[in-house]
């Protein structure tokens, strides 16, 4: 058994909003164990009983979220071990008040590459990224997540289909 999360991206935002219950629906009706959404930002964590391949079934949940919500739908699929390394891989004060404890996952290591690209040009105090094991850390001050040059270059349709950010308290969440 593996323990996983499927991390939706653009989930009740932008006009598509899909219930936590019909979300478990479809996670249960392919087959998972132990399906719990936490929170109503697409955040699913189950249990695979199989040895099927990741990619496999992260093709089979975005085509069944497809099929049922009618929307393009796009995931980032970790292992709990996965999620709880990216957490404690954190590398910047995350009980900073004064600013918001992100981790960008990604699909495709090559689009964390170009992320993280850009921090060779980005303000540390606007700005501040690093690096993690399959994730991009950002520490941006509280207000400014969608103005910033990375928050910008974040919201580029291009990293759509390959990337979503969970703030740090959601992903607590997660593992509770």
């Amino acid at each position: 058994m593996t323990e996983s999360i499927a991390l939706l991206r653009g989930v009740n935002v932008g006009g598509i909003t899909i219930r936590s219950a019909e979300l478990r629906e479809v996670f249960e009706q392919l087959g998972f164990r132990d399906v719990r959404t936490v929170l109503a930002s697409g955040n699913v964590a189950f249990t695979v009983r199989t040895r099927e391949a990741p990619a496999l079934t992260k093709r089979r949940i975005e085509q069944a979220l497809r099929d049922r919500f009618g929307y393009d739908a796009w995931i980032v699929l970790v292992s709990r071990r996965d999620l709880e390394r990216a957490i404690d891989g954190f590398p910047f004060d995350a009980d900073d008040s004064g600013r918001q404890p992100w981790v960008i996952f990604g699909s495709e290591p090559p689009v964390l590459d170009e992320l993280m690209a850009f921090a060779d040009e980005a303000d540390p105090e606007v700005d501040p990224i690093a690096r993690g094991d399959g994730v991009v850390y950002w520490n941006p001050v509280k207000g400014t997540t969608t103005s910033t040059p990375f928050a910008k270059l974040l919201a580029k349709a291009k990293y759509k289909s390959t990337t979503t950010n969970r703030n740090l308290r959601t992903l607590h969440k997660l593992l509770e």
